[in-house]
């Protein structure tokens, strides 16, 4: 079950927690996993850990052109590519009235323009091949909303819409298009609240606790699996309870 011998996956904000959870867990499954991302030492870090079967190829997605530039790389280092992980992604928080134009700017051309371009870029590899698997990774905000995180919330519904449309426009190609969408999740960014804030984040989550990078990883293997060939268009919630859509 979850067998991916012989499938390349590329996994881009590879050297985060969810990230480089999710690169483990294919790579664990037979996949060939590239890495990308700005933090090379990070990225390298990553795939010392992985050992075999993991490529490295550090690129600044914040230039949504970059995407077609990475695809056309791989395509001249790899056979192809079987599994694309949208999970790059930024936040400029900030309320609304005060919110600056480059920082709405700034996360919606990554989280959302980048995406849609290396899902484009992706596609060709796939259509041409009749097999694929895109997994577009959200956020519970993009469906219960966040103050100070309008920009946020709005790339992350954006990829909802995006996940649906190419679902529809692929699926009888052999192409799944999925999304996930994670709650409250233990990473770097939430390790650094303090106690109180813990504690208010907690009362939010009928599970009282927050869930791991190995919960979203677990997910994108399912969904970049055989089994779950009929499912399309749909996106997983993953957030103990605090939300329940």
């Amino acid at each position: 079950m979850f067998n991916l011998a012989n499938r390349t996956a590329l996994v881009t904000g590879a050297s985060g927690d969810i990230g480089a959870s999710i690169a483990e867990t294919l790579h664990n499954q037979g996949c060939l996993v590239v890495l990308t991302g700005t933090r090379e030492d990070a990225l390298h870090k990553v795939a010392g850990k992985l050992g075999s079967r993991c490529k490295v190829v550090p690129t600044d997605l914040s230039d949504p052109s970059n995407a077609a530039k990475l695809l056309e790389q791989l395509g001249e280092d790899i056979a192809g590519l079987d599994i694309l992980v949208n999970n790059a992604g930024i936040t400029r928080d900030n309320l609304s009235l005060r919110m600056k134009d480059e920082e709405w700017t700034e996360v919606m051309s990554l989280n959302l323009t980048t995406t849609f371009k290396l899902c484009q870029a992706a596609l060709k590899f796939m259509v041409k091949q009749r097999w694929g698997r895109i997994i577009n990774i959200t956020s519970v905000v993009a469906f219960t909303g966040n103050a100070g995180q309008a920009n946020y919330a709005a790339s992350k519904a954006g990829l909802t819409g995006l996940t649906k449309s190419l679902a529809a426009e692929t699926a009888r190609r052999g192409i799944t298009v999925n999304a996930i969408a994670p709650g409250m999740i233990d990473t770097r960014m939430t390790q650094v609240l303090n106690d109180k804030q813990k504690d208010a984040l907690l009362n939010r989550i009928p599970m009282n606790s927050l869930g791991t990078p190995e919960d979203i990883a677990a997910a994108a293997l399912y969904l970049a699996s055989n089994e779950a060939s009929y499912i399309t268009g749909q996106t997983l919630h993953i957030n103990g309870g605090m939300a329940m859509l």
